[in-house]
């Protein structure tokens, strides 16, 4: 095989496709699986977290030459898993949670090349501000809590709401930029070499 792999990027996000072109990479396709991310009883975030990039990674089917990159981001308040809000009701409920507290972001990335794969999951601490009443109704109407975990964004407006991270920005955004080069290179995905 001559020439790097294409690059098949296992989620729709714009944000993962974003941080992806910061190590100078373009996927050569956006091919989200289908798996069903509900939380199964009692399972705790991180379990959680890892068990549907797993999924996610198992669902694509790779032709030769092809390598594949899932990832799955979950917010972690204590036990609790707080995945995408349904509605502005449960973003609003998920937002004064997280106010003036300490959660866990939880980021994990699965990288596939033929039939092996490589996994790395980031935990990341993030601590949210006091939310007043004005704050919360004004990002409820921004939209920008639409389609992210735990309700918020670290990369948009909310960011104003965190004054302090122990770990990844980017595993916070969605993909964890240094962990993911590396999976991708031990898969044999010439990385550094678009740099020159």
């Amino acid at each position: 095989m001559t020439g790097r792999p294409r690059l098949i990027l296992g989620s729709g996000s714009p944000r993962r496709a974003q941080l992806i072109g910061t190590l100078g990479l373009t996927a050569d396709e956006v091919r989200p699986p289908d798996v069903d991310e509900t939380p199964m009883k009692g399972e705790l975030p991180r379990s959680y977290c890892e068990r549907v990039t797993s999924d996610k990674i198992a669902a694509m089917t790779l032709a030769v030459g092809e390598v594949a990159l899932c990832a799955d981001t979950t917010v972690a308040l204590g036990r609790r898993i707080m995945g995408k809000p349904a509605d502005a009701g449960e973003a609003a409920e998920f937002l004064y949670l997280l106010s003036g507290r300490r959660h866990r972001v939880i980021t994990c990335v699965a990288v596939k090349s033929g039939d092996r794969v490589w996994t790395r999951t980031v935990e990341t601490a993030v601590k949210m501000k006091v939310l007043s009443d004005v704050e919360v109704n004004a990002y409820l109407a921004s939209g920008d809590w639409r389609g992210k975990a735990g309700a918020y964004g670290i990369q948009g407006p909310a960011g104003a709401f965190i004054p302090w991270i122990q770990g990844s920005y980017t595993a916070v955004m969605g993909l964890p930029v240094a962990e993911t080069a590396q999976l991708l290179i031990a898969a044999g995905f010439p990385l550094l070499e678009g740099w020159a």
